[in-house]
Order: C-alpha cells, then sequence, then structure tokens
C-alpha cells in the first residue's frame, strides 16, 4: 500500500494509483517558447471566459452576500498604442484580481475607454477623418494589445464614454447636479487655450501658465462658462482626506497635493475703513468699507498699504472715470501671479482698523492713512479680492511696496524673532538694508503699547479681542483656495451639455426622456481648419423649441470635459447594459467601493479629486445608498496605487547634448556603448520616455520577443511599484532564467512522483499540504524542516505583498529564493523497507518537494499566469502508457506539436475550487513557522580552524543566505553563539575579545560550523 510506504504520511488523502509504465518518460526541454505558452493560455482562458457567458446570461451580477474585490487601474484614452507605463500599472493591476481570485473573492476587474477629447478631434481635423471612427480604430488596436499582455479582464463590462449608451447617464449625473443647486452658468475670468482654441480648468494650467495639453501659453478671457460647485463640499473633501491617509490607504502624497489644492486656510477677515476724495467742482469725501482675509492677524500694525484685484467692485467704479486706470487693468488682466505692477489709486486712501489706539513712536499719518493699489498679483476670486499689505512680514508684499516706493522706503517693522530682539528692534528699516521677517515671533514696539512683546498667536488673540470692541470687528473665518470645477469646453467631441437656453425662461434642462442629446455627425471639412466649437454651426441641431414654453430656442453648444466622464466611470461597471439609469441603488451597493485603484500621481488634483465630489453627490443623492454609511461618507476608492512613471535609457552626445536614434550607437557591449560615427563614449541617462529622445519602448514587441510573462515579471521586479522604473530590456533575461529553473524543478516533482507510484490529483494539493503541517514537522529531516519553513515564510512575505505592502518587486524576488531553495534541494526516495532515520539530514522526501513545487506554482500563479499554469498541467499529467511525446508541453522548442493536438487536462491553478474560508491561494501556517524558526542545531565554533567549543544555536531565518557567509548571517551567527552558556563560559568577562583581533567570520553548513579568523590564536 502507498500508504504503508509513506510511513509519516498516513494522514493524506486517499491517492491515485498510476497505471503502468509501458516505457520511460523522456525529459523535459531545456528551452522554453514562451510565445507558444501565451497563445496556448490566452486561448484557453478566452474560451473559458466565452463558455462562462454562454452559460451565464448576467455575468455582472455580484452576490452581495458574498465577499467582492473590485480591481480597476485608470481606463487609457485610445490613443492608438499602449506604453510601457500602461503595461506598469495593468499588470500590477491583474496580479491583484488574479491573487483575489484565487483567495476565494467575486473579481470585478473590468475595462473601458475614457474616449472622448482633444486628440481626437485635433486627428480629424488635421487628416479628414471622423473623429468616432478614428477612436474606435485606435481601441481596437489596444484591446488587442491588452489581450497580448495576458490580463484577465472582464469583457462582459467594457465600454467607452463616447458610445451614446454611456454619454447620455453623464447628462443625467449633469441634470441631477443642475436641480441640485450644483450646476450652473456664470461670468467668469477663464484661462484660454489659443491653440486648442478651449477654455481650462484651473488645474489644468501648469506652474508656467501654459496648457497641460497644448503647451501654449493660456490667456485670460471673460467667458459665460458652465461650472459644477465642488466648494459646495471642500470642507468634507477636506475632511475625507484624514481618514484616506490613515493606515497608508492613499499615499501621503496625493493627499498633501489635494490638501494644498483645497488650501484652508484659518483667518480672520478685517475691516478696512476707505476714504475718498472726488473732485465735482469741489472736494467731496465719502467713506465707505472694504473687507480683508489675513492669516496673519498679528501684522496688522505693519500694514502700509491696501491691494485691491483688478476686478473688485471699488477699482471697477473707479476706472468708469478715470481713463490712466482703464488702460492699467486692460494692460494688465493677463499679468502673472507675481507680478508687482500696481496702480495707485489717486484720492483715495484706507484707514487701519484700531486706528484710535494709543499714541506710539510711529508716526500716526503712516499708521492710519494708507494708500490703496489695484494690483493684479491679488486674486479676484480668493477671498474678498483685497490684501493688506505688510512689507515687513511678507516677500510679495515686499516686492510691490520696494517696487512703487523705492529702495529707501520706510519699512515698518512689527516682529521681531525673540523677546529680547523685540525689545530693541528699530520701528524702520529701508528696503535696501534689511528682507522680510516671515514667521512668528514677538511683536516690537513699534506696535500699541498693550501688544508690545507679546508672541504672534497671543498677540492675534488680543488684536481680535481689541477689534470685537469697535464699530468693526475681526471675524474668524475659514477660506479655501479651491474654486468651482468649469466643466464647459469649446469643442466638438465631448459630452453634449443637455440645456436649451430660451430668451423667456432661461437655460432649461433637456428632459430626460430625451436624453441622450447625441452628437450630431460631422462630414470631414465641417472639422478641417475649424477654430472652436463647430456645433454652433449646426443650425438643424442647434435650433429647437424649448421645453417648457415651445417658443423657438438654442441648445447649449459647450461640451462637458472629459474628466466629467473619468468621475463618475466606476460606477458603470456595477451596471454597464442598464439603459434607464448610470447605475442601479442595488448594483451600486454591491460593487462599489472600488477596493484596490491603480493609476499615476499626476491625476491628483483632476481626476481623483473630481471623481471624489461626484461620488460624495452620488452617495447623497440615492444613486448609491449604502455610500453614505461607509466612512468617509461617498469616497470612491479605499486603497489607492500611485505607480512611478517607466523612464527609458537615452544616449547623447557629450558635447552637444544631443540625442542619439538607438541605430546611432554601437550596443555590441551593452556595458561599453560607443557612437558609431565618432568612437566616443556617449552620456548614458534614464529619462522620461519620448520620441524627441528616441527612448520608448514598444511593450508588444518586447512582449513578442520575451513573451508577456518575462515582459511582467520584469516590469514588477525592477522597481517599487510607487518608483521610477529605470527600464532595462537587457535583463529580461533573468526571468528567463528563473523559468528554466522553475520548469526543471516541475519536471523533477513529477518524475519523483511518478517512481514512487504517487499521483495526487490537482484538487488534493491543498489536503496534502494541511497534512504535511499538520503530522510530519516533529519528523522532518534537517533538509525538510529548511525547505518547508522557506515554503511558509514565501506564502507569509508574498500575501503581506499582495494583501498589505504591494511590494511587488519584492514578492517576485522571494518566489526566486523559494525556486533556489526547491531546486537546491535533494529528493530522497522512499523504497520499500527504507525508514525516515535511514535518510539523513539532508535528504527531502517526495512529496515533500512535491507539495513545496505545488506552493511555488500557485503563489507565481498570479504574477506569470500563463507559466504557472502550463507548469501546473505538466506536473499533474498522468503517467504515459503509450508514446511519450503525448506528455510533452507545448513550450519544447525541440519537440513542436499541433496547439490542437488532444492533450489530458487538469484543473488548473485558476479553476481550482476556492473560497474564502478555503482559498486555493497557499496560506501560511503560523504554527509551523515559529515551530521550524526555533529549531537548534548543534555548532561548531572554531578559531583558525581549531575546535574551541560546541554549542547548540537556533536555524538561521529562512530570510538568510545559509549558502555563505553574509553580513547579516555572521552577525546572526555570532550573535546567537555568544547568548549561549558554553560561549559565557568559555569566553569569560572578555567575551571575543579573548580571540583577538577577528579578522573574518566564516559560517559554514548552515550555521553548523563558525569560525573565527584571528591575527594572533589564543592559548587554551
Amino acid at each position: 500500500m502507498i500508504a504503508a510506504r509513506l510511513g509519516a504520511v498516513r494522514q493524506w488523502p486517499r491517492l491515485q494509483r498510476p497505471r503502468p509504465l509501458s516505457r520511460q518518460a523522456s525529459s523535459a526541454p531545456t528551452r522554453l517558447d514562451f510565445q507558444r505558452i501565451d497563445a496556448k493560455w490566452q486561448k484557453r482562458w478566452a474560451d473559458a471566459d466565452a463558455a462562462s457567458r454562454a452559460a451565464n446570461p448576467n455575468p455582472v451580477e455580484i452576490d452581495p452576500t458574498l465577499p467582492k474585490r473590485f480591481i480597476l487601474p485608470m481606463f487609457p484614452y485610445p490613443s492608438g498604442s499602449l506604453h510601457l507605463g500602461h503595461l506598469r500599472v495593468y499588470a500590477i493591476a491583474d496580479v491583484l484580481a488574479r491573487y483575489a481570485r484565487l483567495q476565494g473573492y467575486q473579481v470585478i476587474h473590468p475595462m473601458a475607454w475614457d474616449a472622448f477629447g482633444l486628440p481626437a478631434e485635433n486627428a480629424a481635423i488635421e487628416h479628414g477623418v471622423d473623429p468616432a471612427e478614428w477612436t474606435r480604430e485606435n481601441i481596437d488596436k489596444m484591446r488587442k494589445q491588452l489581450k497580448l499582455m495576458g490580463g484577465s479582464w472582464d469583457w462582459s463590462r467594457e465600454f467607452m464614454t463616447c458610445d451614446s449608451s454611456f454619454y447620455r447617464h453623464t447628462q443625467n449625473i449633469f441634470s441631477a447636479l443642475f436641480r441640485a443647486g450644483l450646476a450652473y452658468q456664470g461670468t467668469a475670468v477663464v484661462n484660454f487655450d489659443p491653440v486648442d482654441n478651449t477654455v481650462l480648468a484651473n488645474e489644468q494650467v501648469d506652474a508656467e501658465g501654459r496648457s497641460w495639453r497644448s503647451g501654449a501659453v493660456v490667456e485670460k478671457r471673460r467667458l459665460k462658462q458652465w461650472f459644477l460647485k465642488i466648494t459646495h463640499d471642500q470642507e468634507s473633501l477636506l475632511q475625507g482626506l484624514g481618514q484616506l491617509a490613515k493606515n497608508g490607504r492613499w499615499p501621503e502624497r496625493v493627499t498633501s497635493m489635494q490638501r494644498n489644492w483645497l488650501g484652508k486656510s484659518k483667518g480672520h477677515e478685517i475691516t478696512f475703513q476707505i476714504v475718498s476724495s472726488i473732485r465735482h467742482g469741489h472736494l467731496q469725501e465719502s467713506r465707505s468699507t472694504v473687507q480683508v482675509f489675513t492669516t496673519r492677524l498679528d501684522t496688522l500694525f505693519a500694514a502700509q498699504f491696501l491691494a485691491l484685484s483688478l476686478k473688485h467692485p471699488l477699482v471697477q467704479n473707479l476706472a468708469k472715470a478715470n481713463v490712466e486706470l482703464r488702460s492699467f487693468i486692460n494692460d494688465n488682466s493677463h499679468s502673472p501671479p507675481e507680478s508687482t505692477a500696481g496702480f495707485c489709486l489717486p484720492g483715495v486712501w484706507a484707514e487701519a482698523p484700531l486706528k484710535d489706539m494709543d499714541a506710539t513712536k510711529t508716526d500716526p499719518s503712516v499708521r492710519n492713512a494708507i494708500p490703496v493699489y489695484a494690483a493684479p498679483y491679488v486674486l479676484s476670486d480668493y477671498a474678498e479680492g483685497a490684501v493688506m499689505g505688510v512689507p515687513a512680514h511678507n516677500s510679495r508684499d515686499y516686492a510691490f511696496w520696494r517696487r512703487h516706493m523705492g529702495e529707501g522706503a520706510p519699512v515698518l517693522n512689527t516682529i521681531a524673532p525673540t523677546l529680547e530682539a523685540a525689545a530693541s528692534a528699530p520701528v524702520y528699516y529701508r528696503c535696501d538694508q534689511t528682507t522680510p521677517f516671515l514667521f512668528k515671533g514677538y511683536l516690537t514696539g513699534a506696535v500699541p503699547r498693550r501688544f508690545r512683546g507679546l508672541q504672534s498667536d497671543k498677540a492675534a488673540e488680543e488684536i481680535c479681542h481689541a477689534l470685537s470692541k469697535s464699530d468693526y470687528p475681526a471675524k474668524p473665518k475659514d477660506q479655501f483656495r479651491l474654486r468651482d470645477w468649469l466643466i464647459s469646453r469649446q469643442r466638438y467631441w465631448g459630452t453634449p451639455i443637455p440645456i436649451i437656453h430660451c430668451n423667456s425662461c432661461g437655460p432649461v434642462l433637456v428632459p430626460s426622456d430625451q436624453l441622450p442629446v447625441k452628437l450630431p455627425e460631422l462630414k470631414p471639412d465641417q472639422l478641417r481648419e475649424k477654430k472652436g466649437n463647430p456645433l454652433g454651426e449646426i443650425s438643424d441641431w442647434v435650433n429647437v423649441p424649448c421645453p417648457q414654453c415651445h417658443n423657438p430656442a438654442k441648445r447649449e453648444t459647450d461640451t462637458m470635459d472629459t474628466f466629467m466622464c473619468s468621475s463618475w466611470y466606476m460606477f458603470r461597471f456595477a451596471d454597464p447594459h442598464n439603459t434607464l439609469e448610470p447605475v442601479s441603488p442595488d448594483r451600486a451597493d454591491s460593487t462599489m467601493p472600488v477596493d484596490v485603484y491603480i493609476g499615476g500621481v499626476e491625476h491628483a488634483i483632476l481626476h481623483l479629486l473630481y471623481a471624489r465630489f461626484i461620488s460624495r453627490f452620488m452617495a447623497t443623492s440615492n444613486i448609491w445608498p449604502a455610500g453614505r454609511d461607509i466612512k468617509p461618507v461617498g469616497e470612491p476608492f479605499v486603497k489607492l496605487i500611485s505607480q512611478g512613471m517607466v523612464h527609458g535609457r537615452t544616449f547623447s552626445d557629450p558635447s552637444t547634448g544631443r540625442f542619439f536614434r538607438p541605430d546611432e550607437v554601437d550596443l555590441t557591449d551593452p556595458n561599453n556603448p560607443r557612437i558609431k560615427s565618432t568612437g566616443e563614449t556617449p552620456n548614458v541617462s534614464f529619462e522620461k520616455m519620448s520620441k524627441s529622445k528616441y527612448n520608448g519602448v514598444d511593450p508588444t514587441k518586447c512582449i513578442e520577443k520575451y513573451g508577456a510573462d518575462a515582459t511582467r515579471a520584469h516590469i514588477l521586479f525592477q522597481a517599487p511599484v510607487t518608483e521610477i522604473l529605470e527600464w532595462d530590456e537587457g535583463r529580461i533575461v533573468g526571468m528567463h532564467r528563473w523559468f528554466g529553473k522553475v520548469w526543471k524543478i516541475v519536471d523533477n516533482a513529477r518524475n519523483s512522483m511518478w517512481n514512487d507510484e504517487l499521483e495526487p490529483a490537482p484538487e488534493q494539493v491543498l489536503d496534502i499540504e494541511h497534512s504535511i503541517s499538520k503530522y510530519e514537522v516533529d519528523g522532518f529531516t534537517d533538509a525538510e524542516a529548511d525547505l518547508w519553513l522557506s515554503a511558509q515564510s514565501t506564502i507569509k512575505a508574498v500575501t503581506d505583498a499582495l494583501e498589505n505592502t504591494y511590494s511587488l518587486n519584492t514578492l517576485v524576488s522571494d518566489l526566486i529564493k523559494l525556486t533556489n531553495a526547491i531546486s537546491a534541494a535533494k529528493i530522497s526516495s522512499l523504497s520499500p523497507g527504507k525508514t525516515r532515520d535511514a535518510l539523513g539530514e539532508k535528504a527531502v522526501r517526495t512529496h515533500i518537494y512535491f507539495a513545496s513545487t505545488t506552493i511555488l506554482l500557485r503563489l507565481m500563479g498570479p504574477t506569470v499566469p500563463a507559466l504557472a499554469e502550463e507548469c501546473w498541467e505538466y506536473l499533474f499529467l498522468p503517467k504515459p502508457t503509450g508514446n511519450p511525446q503525448q506528455s510533452q508541453p507545448v513550450f519544447s522548442v525541440s519537440r513542436t506539436r499541433n496547439l490542437d493536438d488532444p492533450m489530458p487536462r487538469t484543473t488548473g491553478i485558476f479553476s481550482l475550487p476556492t473560497s474564502r474560508i478555503k482559498p486555493s491561494f497557499p496560506r501560511e501556517d503560523e504554527r509551523v513557522i515559529s515551530k521550524l524558526s526555533s529549531r537548534t542545531h548543534i555548532c561548531a565554533v572554531q578559531q583558525n580552524g581549531k575546535l574551541r567549543f560546541v554549542a547548540r544555536i537556533p536555524f538561521p531565518p529562512s530570510h538568510l543566505n545559509q549558502n555563505e557567509s553574509t553580513v547579516d548571517l555572521i552577525q546572526w551567527a555570532t550573535q546567537q553563539i555568544m547568548e549561549t552558556d558554553e560561549a559565557k563560559e568559555y569566553f569569560g568577562p572578555k567575551g571575543l575579545q579573548k580571540f583577538g583581533l577577528v579578522k573574518k567570520v566564516v559560517v559554514a553548513k548552515g550555521g553548523k560550523t563558525v569560525n573565527f579568523v584571528t591575527a594572533k590564536p589564543t592559548v587554551r
């Protein structure tokens, strides 16, 4: 009986006896055909997906009683070709999705297309093609590329945002926002891209004032636009970031960027009185007030001027009668924020609050009557559009004051860094004698007596208290930098805004039963050479009756920003075929939120902020009822992974900096590139991939050359997912070497099991592993204990990487380490009559080796699925009874065969029975890890090769390299020895100093021998 021959393995599940051999099975090939592996399993997965769809008429239904995992990478814009950045984000997502399936989750891992936008329209203008046709062709190309990478996408949920079946619901959401008072049309100074002829949101303008898309210098224009009132939720959006930052749910970098963009400032609103002298044949004095927001109330007494935005009502009113002021406004309406231009308003002065405080050393005229300027550096849409100028304590105010008052202008100094400095500080500095002190400190003698010497925070409290007793008390106020979201664009290729403008009724929503408002089809000449939006020229589309009064009216010709589509698209995956609503509440509740969202950090203050706003709206408007119950309310993404960029290697001329094409560089020796024309060594660097630097990489060609699994594993292994990846294609061969070693392990395991007449079924592996851990640990040989501990520790490390840290680069390295551990094991067959004691401590029995191999393959499954499945199938092939050719895998280069040839099929890794209670992905046994980690063995302690004493120390931890004397292993072994009673008795109080100068420590035999090489041997 098999059970009798296995001795301690008697608890194994019942195994099948193989049929007797008619001839010996042939050995495995030495080379692997990775392209054929990919082709076979991609076809197998596609067939299984098609069969599943045929059997399940509603594949998108989620069972709300079972756990789910929604794994979503940011969907791509259909540019026509994937780049390595795409491959990286989709590889990460696919690994996590496959892992979740093996853990027994219902997995939503869909794909869609962010298909509206300027590139398609610009291509249509340039080439005279239909943007819809251009987009669909690109989607077809990219879908094929995605399938080549071996992703496990749920194509039953696929959609594209430019299809009216999708954007009708974008219009539905806009309509709901409009009815809720969160969508409105207003006139505003906006960012206008003169190249793309469209308006841009603030977030789409970079720090240099250029368009994020075209790179053109953005102009400021006053236009009527559509906005979403994101400021309505600014406080809740800010508070939600605190929860998202906990336990690393979202990267700190992203939450900081959003927090800064929201820009909450705590401060006070104070009132300055304005005195105006206007000559109409005689002097006439008038008084008014201006509200100013400040975060530094302690600097109030340092105010030396008041600056108003060019759009401030006071400035606009004075400009009506002042030609010079009107000219200044026109000339500076597009000035950058750092501009120091200003126009001193004639006959206008401001009186500072608390002007009647006790006399000080300061000239009251400077304190109480300060000039008022119109200045473009003051933002009209922030606070009240007014700033109190404090040259001594604000860099921008200082630059402005110095320009307008000259180098010798007095700077009123009211705060010093220390109490001592405050007591002796002069009242004034000259502009050319100082720089502004920007920090909090202590108030100087330049302020009223009651505030002198107070620390800034205390001074602010006292000033606020003093103002509360005046006619104009200070009001504590929170101010946000965030502005409402501008969504209208003057372009054709976008979602039409469902509004009809009526002279009598104003803007009216298109009735829901008339949605979608479809884009009209355009002829090529209607787009070619057109500037701006061609929709306004299509009279049949524009001219419609008003839905309310039925009088002639006109459609809104602006379309929505593409970020409107991406702000809610994740909900559509829950219910992609619903024609009545964006998503049914039941489907939204069972699917949302997204458990893991993967995408670039460049979307931190655009897409991610907008998506949070729209998701909150959907949660509070009964579209997503369960969203009200999660914390923070309505947050769409539980975990966010922001992957780093992929940089390519560039070669440039050391003299001119010109970038070379790859064919201009001799790469015969990759480590010593040469410029072909000169023989010189080029400068080599890794930079963001671009056509101008000739460092782009086509992932499709890479996959065709090396295989999808090798490319995936390499891109994950090269760098942590959040860091920049420096793509080095030459190192992919390392993945091939790993795969080759895995295959040899599988072949050894299979042949050894056959030789021992063992043939378990794939469904039995979980029971086999459990039986080994439960019943056999105490009877392990040293080698078996090392191998099983390595397997269990790797399970723990890989699971942690996939569940918590997302350190997929270390995941690959851990898999390689386990591969090496299995490869180094020496298999010993349990022949009849052979006892456990006869094995020797270096032996590993067949079933332990086999079980370790099945663990390795299932751990590999999410990362290299095709190779893992092929190895798994090969491992469980029945012992051949006829032509051994039938047992060869499809990746044998030396023995090619038709892929359609029949081959016995086994239950694959991703087809194993799985549940959250009993997942098919391995689970570590902490009891076994603890037990095996605490094993001890005899260690011979030597000095210069001579035995000094022996002691019992633990086996080295599995993460330490036991084959050579690494620094970590040496430190660990030395510490373990010195803690033993034998060492304390031998060394006495001198410790290791008894050995004299230790030059080297050699740890051999996994810690069973430790030799201290010393300069001068001691005598016992």
